[in-house]
């Protein structure tokens, strides 16, 4: 017999009779209350958020005055052509989309699963879903052309018998993104009710007082309060679990119920959602990593969230490079001649050096996470979450663009190619979002404070009858691992 002594740094061991903790450190409901509220009350951020915000609001003062760039001269200040009438903006806004999948997917599935590693990392999560489809909102907002006559599209009684043709996808994208909004807003809120009355109750300024009171809607900690709060939190979760189906699905009929080549295909539902939660989750890691260092989060986040994101990466991951390879075969057996010519110009035409990017970063890159050293080293999991992300945008500008450029008739045939207005609007859509999302880690809680503490041994009843028989056959500081074998 053997043995094996693993440090509490490392939470991703597995012992059978042990969970690993999810919270590291000397950790109690005082110490995290004064860990995450500590972050917002503080006077002054570091230096480093002031130049991060800095660089991230000049970027999203660029997009804005584009907009108004435009709106003032027109939809051909974009690389749109025939036959490419869908270029960058409807890239960015499926890109955006997919984005929004993890929140919802951490906050909503993984809480009706009672999965509680979710807790240190939801609110991140959530926060990047809404902050997702506001960057996703603005593109077909913009797109339509003459934006002053977009009330053109809603179904109001007008002289000119115009309606809506509801049996169009791009309307059915209407109402799912705007569902999908408006419930993601609202579990994001429900869930920093009982954070926001314990900053309102710690606020030392009349403003912060105020602020902070108005929107924890009188939150008392009453028994009452809990009950309803558990009840809404429950319905909300409910709720959004189908929308994590359902949204991306219906933004895949944008293209499936077509008939262009590339497009008509009945993969695209799953393959689109289990692309979303793959960037998603992958965009997760990229802003939680840095997030947690600069924060001193690390005994909240852990390694073993980390661990737990990047299989789900590798999953999803996995489940992407299959559906790469479908596309192909359907192509070859369904005897369409089109279709088949659509997915070899992909891989062999004038845009091969985006799908073999797509590929690589997509369906290489994440077979490293195979190792443990990938899942649980920050600086590799960082690289690998941002090369996620650079190959699914890729995958839309393909999906879009190469099925666009290629028709049926070769004398239609076109070349697309971003000009610099498509190329500084898609930069500045970061700046919208890492804006939002510095504003968030500034003035809200980061960590969702009450979820943390229910999952810390404090909050079990039997802890303290519990304790002193562990830390007997234990220890405090390291646990024992027994491996049989000489």
């Amino acid at each position: 017999m053997s043995a094996t002594t693993v440090t509490l740094e490392d939470n991703t061991f597995t012992d059978p009779r042990r969970r690993a903790p999810l919270v590291l450190g000397a950790a109690d409901f005082a110490t995290v209350t004064d860990r995450v509220a500590g972050l917002v009350e503080r006077p002054r951020p570091p230096l480093g958020w002031y130049i991060g915000f800095a660089a991230a609001f000049v970027w999203m003062l660029v997009f804005f005055g584009l907009v108004g760039y435009l709106f003032l001269t027109g939809v051909g200040v974009w690389g749109n052509n025939s036959p490419v009438f869908w270029g960058f903006p409807i890239v960015n806004f499926v890109f955006w989309v997919g984005i929004g999948h993890a929140g919802t997917l951490i906050s909503a599935i993984l809480f009706l699963f009672r999965q509680h590693w979710r807790t240190s990392i939801n609110r991140f999560a959530e926060a990047m879903t809404v902050f997702a489809v506001v960057c996703a909102g603005v593109f077909p907002a913009i797109h339509v052309g003459r934006v002053w006559l977009v009330y053109w599209l809603f179904p109001y009684p007008n002289p000119m018998g115009m309606w809506p043709n509801f049996r169009s996808p791009l309307l059915w994208d209407v109402f799912a993104v705007s569902t999908y909004a408006t419930v993601s807003v609202l579990f994001w809120y429900l869930g920093m009710i009982p954070d926001l009355a314990t900053l309102r109750d710690r606020a030392v300024t009349p403003l912060r007082r105020l602020l902070y009171g108005v929107f924890s809607l009188g939150w008392t900690g009453s028994a009452r309060n809990w009950h309803v709060y558990e009840r809404a939190y429950l319905f909300l979760a409910a709720l959004a679990t189908p929308l994590v189906l359902s949204v991306h699905s219906v933004v895949s009929f944008d293209f499936a119920v077509s008939q262009v080549p590339g497009w008509h295909t009945t993969i695209f539902p799953p393959y689109f959602v289990a692309g979303a939660i793959f960037s998603g989750f992958a965009m997760v890691v990229t802003l939680m990593v840095p997030a947690r260092a600069f924060f001193g989060l690390k005994e909240l986040v852990t390694i073993r969230h980390l661990d737990n994101m990047n299989k789900i990466i590798l999953a999803t991951g996995c489940m992407v490079g299959y559906a790469y390879a479908v596309e192909f075969f359907t192509a070859w057996y369904s005897g369409s001649r089109y279709e088949l010519f659509a997915f070899v110009n992909r891989a062999l035409g004038p845009y091969a050096w985006a799908y073999w990017t797509m590929v690589a970063c997509n369906v290489v890159v994440p077979q490293f996470l195979w190792l443990k050293y990938f899942r649980t080293t920050p600086w590799a999991m960082w690289i690998i979450a941002i090369l996620v992300n650079v190959g699914m945008w890729f995958e839309r500008f393909v999906i879009i663009v190469t099925s666009l450029t290629r028709d049926y008739l070769p004398s239609s045939w076109g070349m697309f190619m971003p000009t610099w207005v498509d190329l500084l609007m898609l930069a500045g859509s970061f700046g919208l979002f890492f804006t939002l999302f510095l504003l968030f880690c500034r003035y809200l809680p980061m960590v969702a404070m009450a979820e943390v503490k229910g999952v810390l041994p404090q909050a079990k009843v039997h802890h303290h009858a519990e304790r002193g028989h562990a830390e007997a056959t234990a220890g405090k500081d390291v646990v024992t691992v027994g491996l049989s074998g000489a």
